[in-house]
């Protein structure tokens, strides 16, 4: 076996190791599921659910609210959901606010009461994600965390604080926000599509 072999077998078996400890972890499977019935409640009251992350979570954050607004698996109705990912929007504030402000200047503007937003921070540190999750709290919208560490500053703004435990670099963690992200979908439209899944 070649050495490029075993390093790609290494980082699956990294990654299997962290997901099969975010599996064994109780408190984090309760913890998707009291996402989804919070962002379930805010849909049928007729709310949206915002997303917003940076880099690689940003990606995450569109990704989550196209599968929701298009197509998951089947046809159904659209399901409201915005990522926070204008790019006129982000360098307009970026430029004029810094970019601190980029997420929680259009939750500002567009945000209601009722809403949720999904604020995905590897760190749990994100300064712009962290802002965005206060002013959230300030105006009545519920906030799911989906971090990769507990006892950070976007755990203490959270409705809910979903942990992913991926290990010292953030794509590990990365790995399981998307598969997070796919069974919230399913979660959602479990409740809004119930017709997807009458097998």
């Amino acid at each position: 076996m070649s050495d490029k072999v075993r390093f790609v077998r290494a980082a699956l078996e990294e990654a299997r190791t962290a997901l099969d400890t975010f599996i064994q972890n109780e408190e984090c499977m309760k913890a998707v599921v009291d996402a989804s019935s919070v962002m379930v409640e805010s849909l049928r009251n007729e709310g949206r659910i915002f997303s917003c992350g940076n880099g690689g979570s940003l990606c995450d954050a569109m990704h989550f609210a196209e599968e929701l607004t298009g197509r998951y698996r089947n046809d159904r109705q659209p399901i409201g959901a915005i990522a926070i990912s204008d790019a006129s929007h982000i360098a307009c504030v970026g430029n004029d606010y810094g970019y601190e402000e980029v997420f929680s200047r259009y939750l500002g503007a567009v945000g209601r009461k009722g809403d949720v937003l999904l604020a995905i921070t590897t760190s749990g540190t994100s300064k712009n994600v962290v802002r965005a999750a206060r002013l959230a709290r300030e105006k009545g919208i519920r906030v799911v965390a989906l971090t990769g560490r507990t006892n950070t500053p976007i755990c203490e703004l959270a409705d809910v604080v979903i942990a992913t435990p991926g290990g010292c670099y953030a794509d590990r963690v990365q790995e399981l926000h998307i598969k997070v992200i796919h069974i919230l979908i399913e979660l959602i439209e479990r409740e809004l599509a119930p017709q997807n899944y009458m097998e």
